[in-house]
């Protein structure tokens, strides 16, 4: 069965991720598998409303939250390398210049360093 690597936060770019991704897995007859990446003690409140929204399209489906020490980019990339994705599905926001100088480019490092093809969704497309 394909699987399907879905980046995942709480805002609109991962909504937008998760919306394409389940297009995908019913096009590919494929499974989804959703990596939400969180810091410290802040739980990812929209996993719930993620994993309902997996659940009621009826797609085979794994939920993984990390709160490791590995930022985003990493958690991702490593779960994709786990399970063999055979696509992973990323959602993207416009950041200013500066923003992407201080804070990095998740986005950039998943495109570059992932094994499999990236479809990186636009928010709003």
């Amino acid at each position: 069965m394909t699987t399907i690597v879905v980046g995942y936060v709480a805002k609109p770019e991962g909504e937008a991720a998760l919306g394409r991704a389940l297009e995908e897995a019913a096009l590919r007859d494929a499974r989804i598998v959703l990596v939400s990446s969180t810091r410290g003690d802040h739980v990812e409140t929209g996993v719930d409303a993620a994993r309902a929204r997996l659940e009621a399209a009826g797609v085979p489906h794994e939920v993984r939250v990390s709160t490791s020490a590995f930022d985003p980019a990493e958690d991702l990339l490593a779960v994709a390398e786990e399970v063999g994705a055979d696509l992973i599905v990323i959602g993207l926001r416009r950041r200013t210049p500066v923003g992407k100088l201080l804070l990095g480019s998740n986005a950039q490092r998943i495109l570059l360093d992932a094994h499999a093809p990236v479809l990186a969704v636009k928010v709003g497309a």
